[in-house]
């Protein structure tokens, strides 16, 4: 294990051509303090943990000091941005700042986020506040925790400076990790210029780094959007499985690996509602819960059009359905397994019981998760008992208990074995809103302990932990399914 200061360096999206990115310098932040880091996150770059409260570290984190490998940029692309083409985009507040090379030969990127303005920051100041932060950084740890593809969040920093949001805030940076920062909008960028040769470099540049089977082969590129659009159609029916409301689906927004990418709004369900937005902005509800699979098809056919000088119609048409039938094929078998159903059904009838529990969740007015978790327990009677006698609509309740049950009949493996299963699917911890916004007040107040709690208890979320058991309960009335804005 080694400090940031003794990491291998390289800068692997210079190998692009220039028109990708601009130089640029982190503007480092006044009176740094270290409020959280991922422990998790600094094994994965052979870090040790330790050494980032270390004053060189720090200065680091915080933009004020450059380690001599690191060749910070800012990237360019473009994005559609609520359906709308945006070309004015690329790193507003953040800078690629180098990847980090493992002895196992792994590549990381470290990108600082709230790091100062930018040849892309348009109007904004380029910096990121405490709470948008704290977000992205609980999130990004609790979705590895999960199982779900995404970025990592390795610290966050605040300071004395202050920047103006609704209120005076004070700024605060957050590194970021990633397996690649390119995403959907890089490609945009390259179409639109009408410079092939850039589509071309991008495509080169993703298949060798993280497609490498793929690389040199004559069918390359055919291959390389069919792989994203698998990628894509795996994470969006883990999101769906897990009631996780991205909110800002842009396609800048998109990584062409599969990873969650850029916590801004989000949200996970509280009471099941299919048409729940968790972006305040969002007034039409174009990324409502419900509408996430569609726009993730929607996106594609954007991505299929910046690689259609280079890939033919039929291709592109097998990859937009690779999606369609990854995410059906993930969806179910993840539905199913969160119902803890094993053995071989038709596939139609365990899809009809999958759509008859959303009604029900829905009629019954059942927090999403805890449902599941609830129904996770060895003894199903007793629990489909406690079960009823919560729900709002009996009726529509004692209907699908019956097809549930009955269903069951076909399982043959032990109750334990099934609680067990279940149970390593079915969280009991996740990110609620309003737990997220306790850790925020009392940060901004300059007490961590909080978000240093909750960060411990979201990187076991499967686990009982019964001294921690609070934390699993539903939202309080004033934060079932509440929003939060772009800002936030």
């Amino acid at each position: 294990m080694k400090s940031l200061q003794n990491l291998r360096y390289q800068q692997n999206f210079r190998s692009l051509p220039n028109a990708f990115y601009q130089d640029t310098l982190p503007q480092g932040l006044d009176t740094p303090e270290l409020v959280i880091f991922s422990k998790a996150c600094a094994q994965l770059l052979h870090l040790d943990p330790a050494s980032l409260t270390e004053k060189e570290s720090l200065q680091m984190l915080s933009g004020q000091t450059l380690h001599d490998a690191w060749r910070p940029l800012a990237m360019r692309y473009f994005g559609h941005q609520f359906g709308y083409l945006n070309p004015e985009l690329g790193d507003g507040r953040g800078v690629l700042l180098a990847d980090v090379v493992t002895p196992k030969g792994e590549h990381w990127d470290l990108h600082l986020k709230g790091s100062g303005t930018t040849d892309f920051s348009r109007d904004g100041d380029g910096r990121a506040v405490l709470r948008s932060s704290i977000r992205e950084f609980l999130c990004s740890e609790a979705m590895a925790a999960l199982n779900v593809p995404t970025t990592r969040a390795l610290s966050i920093v605040t300071s004395d400076t202050l920047v103006q949001r609704e209120a005076i805030e004070k700024a605060a940076m957050l590194m970021r990790v990633a397996k690649t920062h390119i995403r959907f909008g890089h490609f945009e960028f390259a179409y639109h210029s009408k410079d092939q040769t850039l589509l071309n470099s991008l495509c080169d540049h993703v298949a060798q780094r993280h497609f490498p089977d793929i690389f040199g082969h004559a069918q390359q590129n055919e291959t390389l959007f069919k792989r994203i659009c698998e990628a894509t159609g795996h994470l969006l029916a883990t999101w769906q499985c897990l009631g996780f409301a991205h909110g800002v689906m842009n396609t800048d927004n998109m990584s062409i690996i599969g990873d969650t990418f850029d916590y801004g709004p989000y949200g996970f369900m509280e009471r099941f509602k299919p048409s729940f937005i968790c972006n305040g902005s969002d007034h039409q509800g174009r990324y409502a819960f419900d509408r996430q699979p569609a726009i993730g098809q929607w996106n594609l056919s954007v991505l299929a059009q910046a690689f259609s000088p280079i890939v033919e119609k039929k291709a592109l048409n097998a990859g937009l359905l690779a999606y369609s039938e990854t995410f059906n094929s993930c969806f179910i078998a993840g539905m199913r397994a969160k119902l803890g159903l094993q053995a071989d059904s038709n596939n139609e009838t365990d899809q009809a019981l999958v759509m008859d529990t959303f009604k029900m969740l829905e009629r019954c007015n059942f927090d999403y998760s805890n449902f599941f978790r609830q129904l996770s327990e060895i003894n199903v009677d007793e629990t489909l008992s406690q079960l009823r006698n919560d729900a709002l609509d009996l009726k529509v309740f004692e209907a699908w208990q019956a097809k549930y049950k009955a269903r069951l009949e076909n399982e043959t493996y032990s109750l334990r074995e099934r609680s067990t299963q279940m149970k390593r699917c079915n969280p009991k911890y996740i990110l609620r809103n309003y737990l997220a916004q306790n850790a925020i007040e009392k940060a901004q107040q300059g007490d961590y302990s909080e978000i240093k709690k909750l960060h411990q208890v979201l990187t076991k979320p499967f686990d009982e932990q019964p001294e921690h058991a609070a934390y699993a309960a539903s939202a309080p009335e004033w934060a079932t399914n509440q929003s939060v804005s772009c800002s936030s």
